[in-house]
């Protein structure tokens, strides 16, 4: 058996990985039952041999590449806890930015939205904890992912979301919408990146796109100027070179007041069009 700090120094052993010392505690913790802190409160506690073993095992896995999350089956996202599996994206926290504009643009308690490709569910139900008067449609196409959103808002308890199994707007009866978001597939098949990192574990249904990476958001720009209010927006998470091209998507589609607002990093990666 083996203490909480000898298992903490086996950062070595995930050399692949650049965040191996925040991985190894998230691992840790989960196999404990514990949040990150506690294990620094109490470096000196020996793991049973079940959890020696849980936890190896754990660590082996993601030295092969497997993601944190899938390991875990959670991903925090704008502070709720996620339900996560291989059926669809792992929530990251540049789509936080999609978020937060959203609420800047509409600070009004009664609206309807509707998010398109939601996977597990993450900005609908993001939006939905920030504004409970808001009704949001999240639609879906994969019937596993659809299902794993559905578990997630039952768990979170917002009834607020409705969660539709649809290719796009395929199953979404017409109607008006004051807020249409997305963060659709936008990496181009020949991407190298595909074959690296957590990214390899994830459905490239939910990664890839034709036409260099632009075949759905052009879809969804074009279908959304029929679903919006006049006066509504729509909002679109994109890769880290494609806002020029979207801006120019969404002006063929029909939009105003078309801009694009750049991540953290001061990458631009959402654009927002109005009709």
């Amino acid at each position: 058996m083996s203490s909480v700090k000898q298992n903490l120094s086996r950062s070595a052993e995930l050399p692949g990985s650049d965040s191996a010392r925040l991985d190894i505690e998230v691992l840790l913790g989960h196999i404990l039952g514990r949040p990150r802190t506690w294990l620094y409160t109490w470096p000196e506690y020996e793991l049973s041999e079940a959890e020696q073993r849980q936890f190896d095992a754990l660590l082996a896995r993601r030295a092969s590449g497997e993601p944190v999350a899938h390991l875990t089956g959670e991903r925090e996202f704008w502070s709720l806890p996620l339900k996560v599996n291989a059926s669809t994206l792992i929530p990251r926290p540049e789509t936080e930015l999609l978020v937060e504009t959203a609420l800047q643009l509409f600070p009004q308690h009664q609206l309807r939205a509707l998010d398109l490709g939601t996977g597990t569910g993450a900005i609908a139900l993001a939006l939905a904890s920030e504004r409970p008067g808001w009704h949001i449609v999240a639609a879906e196409k994969s019937a596993d992912a659809a299902t794993l959103a559905e578990e997630n808002r039952r768990a979170l308890g917002f009834d607020n979301v409705q969660i539709v199994q649809s290719d796009w707007f395929a199953q979404i009866a017409p109607q008006p919408f004051d807020l249409i978001v997305s963060n659709p597939p936008y990496i181009d098949a020949a991407d190298p990146h595909l074959a690296q990192g957590d990214v390899r574990f994830e459905p490239r249904s939910a990664l890839v796109a034709d036409r260099e990476g632009l075949a759905d958001i052009e879809q969804i720009a074009r279908r959304s100027v029929e679903y919006l209010e006049t006066g509504g927006w729509l909002l679109v998470e994109h890769g880290w070179q494609q806002a020029a091209a979207v801006r120019d998507l969404f002006a063929a589609a029909g939009f105003n007041n078309i801009d694009s607002r750049k991540d953290y990093s001061g990458w631009e990666r959402l654009t927002l069009g109005q009709k």
